[in-house]
């Protein structure tokens, strides 16, 4: 029995959506979503990966369809990609009917691992700290990095979940942290405070969308790439105004 089209189109860019809210590049959203409907029965995938949404049109036949699909907050989580890659290539391989699909997706997002908050709040500090060590910033230093970024990811953690606007929460987050770190750092002694209080704020840089935005334009996607790029500076204006008020808090950077 032929599948729907209209279930096709629709289960395919259910993996697509995934994909970009979990950080993957236009091109593995085009690779991946492809892979689903032609492993449905697709004979003709076409795919428009925007920044806000998709548009797929697919065909068997002499019959077509052409479906949209809005894109959630863009993030990165690796777990749910590495996912998403691997029951796709099932569906491809296998032959799934669409409710057979439909059902290793939705397994595959509930079970999708993740990490405690805590074990992510340690993580970023300590990367903070390691990096602030690269850059110059003395022992005095690394302790309250350290305390300062895993309790700015914990705030941001909590805000994200609220739903609270990202340019909003990462000026909040880069205020809290730098200001923590300012603190600390004068209190244990440290001669470098102002790249204490800098380097404290690095859990906030959009390392990921920055990538995607680079390889977007390089891979021919201009229009993508640089909406991409315009969201990547514009965090980093609202990243650079909390370390701002910060720093004018506690008269350093001068």
């Amino acid at each position: 029995m032929r599948e729907s089209l209209e279930d096709i189109a629709m289960l395919a860019l259910e993996f697509g959506r995934l994909l970009m809210e979990a950080g993957a590049g236009a091109r593995s959203v085009e690779e991946i979503t492809r892979q689903v409907a032609t492993g449905l029965g697709a004979e003709r995938v076409d795919l428009r990966v925007g920044y806000a949404s998709l548009a797929i049109t697919i065909g068997i036949g002499p019959d077509g369809i052409t479906r949209m699909r809005k894109v959630g907050p863009l993030g990165v989580n690796q777990s749910l990609d590495q996912a998403l890659r691997g029951a796709a290539a099932r569906i491809e391989r296998s032959g799934f009917t669409v409710a057979e699909a439909r059902a290793e997706l939705d397994s595959l997002v509930r079970g999708s691992p993740r990490y405690p908050d805590w074990v992510v709040a340690m993580s970023a500090g300590v990367a903070c700290a390691a990096f602030g060590r690269l850059l110059g910033v003395d022992w005095a230093g690394v302790g309250p990095i350290f305390a300062a970024a895993a309790l700015g990811q914990m705030v941001r953690r909590q805000l994200a979940v609220r739903k609270v606007n990202v340019f909003i929460s990462a000026t909040a987050v880069a205020f809290l942290a730098s200001t923590l770190c300012g603190f600390g750092a004068r209190w244990a002694g440290s001669h470098t405070v102002a790249t204490d209080m800098t380097v404290a704020v690095l859990l906030l840089v959009p390392g990921v969308p920055s990538l995607n935005a680079l390889n977007d334009i390089l891979e021919g996607r201009p229009t993508l790439g640089s909406a991409r790029a315009v969201w990547v500076a514009v965090i980093l204006v609202f990243i650079t105004a909390g370390v701002w008020l910060a720093q004018g808090l506690l008269g350093e950077g001068r």
